[in-house]
């Protein structure tokens, strides 16, 4: 990825605030609480044994990578938040950076740049909220308390991990039979990401939850929220008349519960699921969705997302690079045509430092391939879509069909006939 796109797997969480703060106090707060956390200054090692492991220095530097900035506009903004993102860590040891963006004192944004060695999604909103604490209790130290800074080697189960890998290699040659298409990358280094966020107000957010509660059952946004997505990419294939016989997401989930985050909070704790969707059935949604349901009970039932987990542990026996050609080499190096998530808890209060959140929003880099992401979440009420696109991918064009689709398709309102066929009545 940093020979593609000059910067590794990176990722930013975005808080909107509704007024300006003081950058400087911002900023001393910040380091009173980051230097709590030795974690945040560490770096992966390996010993004489090869076991890669994340040690914390002596001599770490405990500076932050604190930037502040003015602009006049909305638009200067998101390109500065582009920029954030795109821009690399200065060296292997620095892995997490603050940007504050001040819009002529008016409205303000914070966004926290991290590596995903450090924190996963969840992991991070969780560090923004330990923030918050850590300001509303008078720059307590004990925030840090009970949360671990050592976890075990998992040096033994040799068995029960390779055991874990034939498993997902297995899941992998079944879905080679159909090989999913991707779009091609564009040739080139030094690339940047691009992003596009749809962010919908509280009434849309409601409707898009109505419509994921009719079509695909109760808690069950994350099928219908991918359907739409596997729709709308379908329409962009064929307006490149591309030929696609099937499209595979590969979706992050995350394999904490909510008790146990703060246990693990730093690193990164995410598995995946494969949705595989053939190309005749992506215009009858509701077939669409029943399909990602069914292969979600599947892969869960096979135990495919603690397989994942359990077979990441065989790096520190093999180099990253040969384990993720057991992935490649059955899918021809198309490992999915896109990447989808959705982050449907946040645990951020509403307000920080005195000051009310409007909105929070995520922006992943992607890998590449297929370089193409999809990261939704919910704050407040609200939904936000994040399109993430290395540069050159998709056209502005494209994007912007892209966003048109998902959103008509997410908050579409039945008319009343069309909801009575659906009910079988009439």
């Amino acid at each position: 990825m940093k020979k593609t796109t000059c910067a590794g797997n990176m990722s930013q969480v975005v808080l909107v605030l509704d007024s300006a703060i003081k950058h400087s106090e911002l900023h001393s707060r910040l380091m009173r609480f980051i230097n709590e956390f030795p974690a945040v200054y560490g770096g992966i090692h390996r010993d004489i044994n090869l076991c890669p492991y994340w040690r914390i220095s002596e001599k770490a530097e405990e500076n932050l990578n604190f930037t502040s900035y003015n602009c006049s506009n909305e638009g200067d903004m998101r390109t500065l938040l582009g920029e954030c993102i795109n821009k690399p860590f200065k060296d292997n040891s620095e892995h997490l950076a603050f940007h504050f963006i001040n819009i002529e004192n008016q409205k303000s944004y914070l966004a926290m740049t991290f590596d995903h060695r450090l924190f996963d999604a969840r992991g991070a909103e969780t560090f923004l909220k330990l923030f918050q604490q850590h300001h509303e209790n008078n720059n307590d130290p004990a925030i840090s308390s009970g949360i671990p800074f050592t976890a075990p080697a998992h040096l033994s189960g040799w068995l029960k991990k390779f055991l874990a890998g034939r498993n997902v290699n297995r899941k992998i040659i079944a879905m080679s039979k159909t090989p999913p298409e991707i779009l091609p990358i564009p040739s080139g280094r030094n690339k940047r990401f691009k992003f596009r966020l749809i962010s919908f107000n509280q009434q849309e957010t409601q409707t898009i939850y109505d419509n994921a509660y009719k079509k695909a059952g109760y808690l069950m946004e994350m099928p219908f929220l991918l359907a739409v997505v596997m729709q709308a990419m379908h329409e962009l294939f064929r307006k490149r008349e591309m030929t696609a016989d099937s499209y595979l997401a590969s979706v992050t989930i995350d394999m904490r519960t909510g008790e146990d985050i703060k246990q693990e909070l730093f690193f990164n704790h995410v598995s995946y699921l494969f949705f595989q969707a053939q190309s005749e059935i992506m215009s009858n949604q509701k077939e669409l969705i029943n399909s990602i349901k069914m292969q979600m009970y599947e892969q869960v039932k096979a135990g495919i997302p603690r397989d994942i987990m359990e077979a990441s542990h065989l790096t520190r026996i093999a180099p990253l690079p040969f384990l993720k050609k057991i992935i490649d080499i059955p899918l021809k190096g198309k490992i999915s045509t896109f990447i989808f998530s959705h982050v449907s808890k946040n645990p951020l209060s509403p307000d920080i430092m005195g000051t009310r959140i409007e909105n929070v929003f995520h922006m992943p880099r992607v890998s590449v391939p297929p370089g193409l992401g999809f990261f939704s979440n919910y704050f407040n009420g609200r939904l936000n879509l994040v399109i993430s696109y290395l540069d050159g991918l998709i056209s502005n064009e494209e994007v912007n069909m892209l966003g048109k689709n998902i959103k008509e398709k997410l908050t579409e309102i039945p008319s009343p006939l069309v909801a009575m066929a659906r009910r079988g009545e009439g």
